[in-house]
């Protein structure tokens, strides 16, 4: 059992030195949206957010933190990209820190968001099948939801690949633009997600929502 009234945004940023161009972009982008899941909020609901950093090495930043104490993002780009090393440890460090909850404290709705700007050149560890499998038992066992964000990169199709959804999968414009705007749209989803639990009768799963639309893919593209 989970509790409707909690939700959790697991986020999973990019900090390989590629990443330098835009880093100030992703730190703003980033606070800004965690200060509208912060607002958006109904006064019932609990949010947590976990965060974890990699590049060809993986930290994870913090765990379950409530929202109101999510302080503003340090980034510091650095290294290569070893993706696929990085979700593996994530979606394993976030489910081992939700299984050690109580029933009652766990979030009914579980975002994981992963925004990287480059191809995978590092992992040692995860080989993408293993990858692939530990989502797609996420999502089916435990609804969890997997948003990819991808900069010079066809993100769609690197994140099907992965085992994300294609509706839940976009590339963004390297840019002020682009990154506001993914991290827009991603903010957007989650109001739509909460607002089909809110909408759902007791003990019932909420309705599916729509993923990100064209307007949303053109306006990370900066266009």
């Amino acid at each position: 059992m989970t509790n409707p009234d909690i939700s959790l945004v697991a986020a999973l940023l990019d900090r390989s030195g590629s990443m330098q161009t835009i880093v100030d972009d992703t730190r703003g982008g980033f606070d800004a949206y965690i200060a509208k899941v912060r607002a958006d909020r109904e006064p019932q609901e609990k949010v947590f957010v976990s965060l974890a950093q990699f590049d060809h090495e993986y930290d994870d930043v913090y765990l379950n933190r409530p929202v109101d104490d999510v302080a503003p993002l340090t980034l510091q780009p650095r290294g290569m990209t070893a993706l696929l090393d990085a979700l593996g440890r994530f979606i394993t460090s976030v489910g081992a820190s939700l299984a050690a909850l109580p029933e009652h404290d766990r979030p009914g709705d579980v975002t994981v968001l992963v925004m990287t700007d480059g191809m995978e050149n590092a992992s040692v560890e995860w080989q993408i099948d293993a990858v692939r499998a530990l989502i797609k038992q996420q999502t089916d066992t435990y609804n969890w939801e997997f948003v990819f964000l991808g900069a010079n990169i066809d993100a769609v199709a690197v994140g099907t690949n992965l085992g994300f959804s294609a509706d839940r999968s976009m590339t963004y414009a390297p840019s002020s633009v682009g990154v506001a705007s993914s991290y827009g749209a991603v903010a957007d989803l989650k109001a739509r997600k909460r607002a089909a639990y809110r909408a759902a009768p007791a003990g019932a799963p909420p309705a599916p929502v729509a993923g990100f639309s064209d307007d949303d893919r053109s306006r990370a593209r900066g266009e």
